[in-house]
């Protein structure tokens, strides 16, 4: 939004022309998320804690976790209020990306906020059923994957799986190949988020790094000249993506300064829907999806290990870990929760970095 009052404001003043600079309107829009999560975020507990939207602790799960019970849940609006509006104010609102992410990362909160509020407010122990979650968790992913489909300006790369590490190697996507894929992409990362949330900040910091290394690619996709010398296929206005990164990873910072352990609040489903969700889809707009597999790899284990104990258990009657998601395992065999929390963000660092590679390593 901001971006066209300063390029009405060059004509005066030529120096407002840097802000058409994409990489100063993401450092902008980092900045603008980080500072309204910090300065919005005591309102926003103070407000939960008044409604009691406390957590309620499950009394299968670990021991440890009961002194967390009434913690502020559903903080995860506060993410998507800074992301949204950070994202308005700086990115351009002429490019389609900007509009299909953001709707989609808002639909999905939606659905979260609605979970959230039938369990923390209404008190329904199970919220929304799984059934009627996964249905419009679908609407909304196959909704973007066509409207993405639909709206593709190069069909040839915005409909190629690439291959990372290999150049000039792609796989081409037909329609309902594409739309299925890209589906799965979305409700995948929406739902390894959701489960990996179950520790303080263990979610929120990979999501960080994950979009920020994104907001690279994307950067890089955006860039004729970089996306040429780096063999990478240019994809127009996947720049603008950058914006929206550097927004989520502005105001995830921001709200991890509350979620850090012992945390002040919760994000909820509202916010660990929507945060998978929007790195989902940005992973499908700079089409970096199978490097988004390798630096989301911790939201890939987690939700590989629920998998595994709920066929492990009604298959054989055997738990294969001692509770999953895979975090409640280690906790059970003993590590204090802070150290799982750091040895999770340490590895997704070292994932992500591999993930990165990829940009020249082809």
């Amino acid at each position: 939004m901001l971006i066209y009052l300063t390029e009405y404001l060059t004509q005066f003043n030529a120096g407002f022309n840097v802000f058409s600079y994409l990489t100063l309107r993401a450092i902008l829009g980092a900045l603008t998320a980080l500072v309204l999560s910090f300065a919005m975020g005591p309102f926003v507990i103070q407000r939960l804690s008044l409604r009691r939207v406390g957590e309620s602790i499950r009394k299968l799960g670990p021991e440890s976790h009961l002194p967390k019970a009434g913690t502020p849940t559903m903080g995860g609006a506060l993410i998507l209020l800074a992301i949204v509006v950070s994202t308005l104010l700086w990115a351009n609102l002429t490019n389609r990306f900007v509009w299909i992410v953001l709707i989609t990362t808002l639909a999905f909160g939606v659905i979260g906020f609605v979970d959230d509020y039938k369990k923390l407010v209404i008190g329904s122990s199970e919220g929304v059923r799984p059934s009627r979650k996964f249905f419009w968790q679908s609407i909304v992913g196959f909704s973007a994957s066509i409207v993405l489909y639909a709206t593709a300006e190069n069909p040839v790369v915005e409909h190629a799986l690439l291959i990372p590490y290999f150049p000039d190697f792609s796989i081409p996507l037909s329609g309902i190949i594409y739309v299925s894929f890209t589906y799965l992409v979305i409700v995948g990362a929406s739902n390894g988020v959701n489960l990996t949330d179950g520790l303080d900040g263990l979610a929120i910091m990979p999501a960080v790094l994950v979009g920020t290394a994104l907001g690279i690619f994307a950067y890089v996709a955006g860039n004729i000249v970089f996306s040429s010398y780096l063999g990478i296929p240019y994809v127009s206005g996947a720049g603008e993506m950058l914006v929206f990164c550097a927004a989520l990873a502005g105001a995830g910072l921001g709200f991890l300064w509350f979620n850090t352990y012992p945390a002040q609040v919760f994000m909820g489903d509202i916010g660990a829907l929507s945060l998978g969700a929007a790195l989902g889809l940005v992973a499908v707009v700079v089409r970096q999806e199978l490097v988004l597999l390798i630096m989301g790899g911790v939201f890939v284990v987690e939700t590989v290990s629920v998998i595994i104990q709920v066929a492990s258990y009604k298959m054989t009657g055997r738990r294969i870990f001692r509770m999953a998601p895979l975090h409640h395992h280690f906790e059970l065999k003993g590590w204090a929760e802070p150290k799982v929390i750091v040895r999770f963000w340490i590895i997704t660092v070292i994932l992500v970095l591999v993930g990165l590679a990829s940009l020249k390593i082809r």
